[in-house]
């Protein structure tokens, strides 16, 4: 799209015309103008913009779609893909950048869990863009979250309008389209959108290992009131177990958060496609946008004491959070530089309290695990005091910030799994992850966007009529511990056999020994799994990195 001196191109979800794209272009006369169409713009896109000897290249607010540059010789240059760039570039790995997601795991909040693992290959922060000029690159801030002024009942209109928009203009794409279908409410929500355009809907989900699991029970209710849609449920006996092949690598561009379930992705991607789906829906990123983010409660308690002293009764009822604890987190009046700080000291200390809520600037204590190396945990504790010296919120309200460390964390293993989907031949779509979307689940008030008496009030509220009741009203949530349980008896002999080789061990990060007695160890709940999963895949990253491939391999597996 040409516009005055400005050219632009959306690449991309983006369900808009061309008239409405150009109606949005005619005022763009200089690169700063292109925030406005970027605001404007619903769905999930790149866009990149060039007014002569500058380029502006920009992703999704989410995360779901970034931007990394590197220099190829005196040259900046850009992608949407680390891994391209350091095939161009000839990049190694960043040592210091491994060893701190190996020390800290899938809790690492952003900015350091947005720098890539790989040398000299840079990461654009959701909320910026890139600016390329002839000899430098330049990351500009140009997006902010809105501030959470909304009431629920007006927050939750203009949620189901995005969440409409998001759903069907993915009705536009060719091919079958199938959608999760689990009995919670972000999936079916889904469903139950993309049903009111597609009667021939395909809708799927893994059956259940544990008895105590209820999804069943919702799922069916729902499949009843879809009945013109084809309703596909998989037993567990048919699905790879839980860490199955885990030696295998999801792909380069950085570590996936998720490998325990990689196998399961790659055979349901391979399902869908034999059953005629070309587009799949799925709810990622529903959990960060709607679930709880108990840092609301400290902004709260400054404007509004009564209403913080029945939330706090309502979580205490639900959570056992201990009444001390929390009353120290709420008139602790540190900075996230001092919570980075905090994070760094106490990296080797014991573990935190349980049930104790984070009420301050990140989702979760940052604790080494006993494997680590001391030369692991000093690199990572160097990278924590060095974050705390530029460290700046995403948002005033502590809640508000907590939302969108969980989401600028998940966002780019939610990209790996859809290229997963891609590799089988079907197009993954997450509407939750839209912009407009992510917006307007942000601009709705804390204290009714989170509280101990509803589920995810807000989604409840703004599919009211179109999901049914039984649905919106579930205050139960699917476990799927026993089935990680059984996974992970299953093919313990192959964690060992993959941790027995480790590349991570080679380069001093892990120590074998308190590796293999930490896996040997019976386990009272599933947290060092999760633990174990994270570390895997940094470990099967970093074999693959150590033999990097062509760039030809690379673009092939987009």
């Amino acid at each position: 799209m040409a516009t005055g001196p400005v050219r632009l191109v959306v690449i991309g979800f983006c369900p808009v015309t061309t008239g409405r794209l150009e109606e949005l272009c005619r005022r763009v006369r200089t690169l700063t103008d292109v925030d406005a169409v970027a605001r404007a713009l619903p769905g999930s896109f790149h866009v990149v913009a060039a007014d002569g000897a500058t380029t502006r290249v920009q992703g999704s607010v989410s995360g779901l779609r970034q931007v990394f540059h590197a220099r190829l010789g005196e040259v900046p240059i850009a992608a949407d893909r680390a891994d391209a760039l350091a095939a161009l570039t000839g990049a190694g790995i960043d040592m210091d950048a491994l060893a701190t997601r190996v020390v800290c795991g899938g809790m690492l909040p952003p900015p350091l869990s947005d720098r890539s693992v790989w040398a000299g290959v840079s990461t654009v922060a959701p909320d910026h863009c890139l600016l390329l000029e002839p000899d430098r690159a330049r990351e500009v801030r140009w997006w902010r979250a809105p501030e959470p002024e909304l009431a629920l009942e007006a927050g939750a209109a203009a949620l189901r309008a995005a969440l409409i928009t998001a759903v069907d203009g993915r009705r536009g794409d060719t091919g079958a389209l199938s959608a999760d279908l689990s009995g919670g409410m972000d999936s079916t929500t889904l469903s139950f959108l993309a049903a009111r355009h597609t009667p021939e809907l395909a809708t799927f989900r893994w059956a259940e290992a544990e008895a105590g699991n209820d999804d069943n029970h919702f799922a069916t209710q729902a499949a009843a009131a879809l009945p013109e849609a084809r309703h596909l449920v998989v037993a567990q006996d048919e699905l790879p177990p839980i860490f199955t092949d885990p030696g295998a690598l999801a792909d380069t561009e950085r570590p996936y958060l998720y490998p325990r379930t990689l196998a399961r992705v790659r055979h349901t991607a391979r399902l869908l496609a034999g059953h005629g789906s070309r587009s799949h829906l799925a709810g990622h990123g529903a959990d960060e946008l709607f679930g709880p983010a108990p840092g609301y409660l400290y902004r709260l308690a400054r404007r509004h004491p009564l209403t913080t002293v029945r939330h706090l009764r309502g979580h205490r009822a639900l959570s056992r959070w201990p009444l001390a604890a929390v009353a120290a987190q709420l008139v602790r009046a540190d900075s996230p530089a001092q919570w980075w700080l905090t994070q760094a000291e106490q990296l080797t200390g014991p573990p935190p309290p349980r049930r104790v809520p984070a009420l301050g600037w990140g989702l979760a204590p940052l604790r080494a695990p006993m494997w680590a190396t001391d030369d692991a945990v000093a690199a990572a504790r160097e990278a924590l005091r060095a974050t705390a010296e530029h460290a700046a919120p995403f948002a005033e309200d502590r809640g508000q910030h907590q939302y969108l460390t969980a989401l600028r964390i998940t966002a780019p293993a939610y990209r790996q799994v859809s290229r997963l989907f891609g590799a089988a031949g079907v197009a993954l779509h997450q509407p939750y992850l839209d912009d407009r979307v992510v917006e307007a689940a942000l601009a709705v008030r804390l204290h009714e966007r989170v509280t101990p008496w509803r589920y995810k009030p807000l989604l409840a509220e703004s599919m009211r009529g179109l999901v049914p009741d039984v649905v919106l009203g579930r205050t139960t949530k699917g476990d799927f511990s026993a089935d990680v349980r059984a996974g992970r008896q299953r093919n313990l002999t192959a964690l060992l056999e993959v941790f027995s080789d480790s590349v991570l061990a080679d380069m001093g990060l892990v120590s074998p020994g308190a590796l293999r007695e930490y896996l040997l160890t019976p386990h009272a709940d599933i947290s060092r799994d999760i633990t174990t999963e994270k570390l895997l895949g940094c470990e099967t990253w970093a074999r693959a990195a150590r033999q990097p491939q062509p760039l030809v391999n690379l673009l092939g597996k987009r």
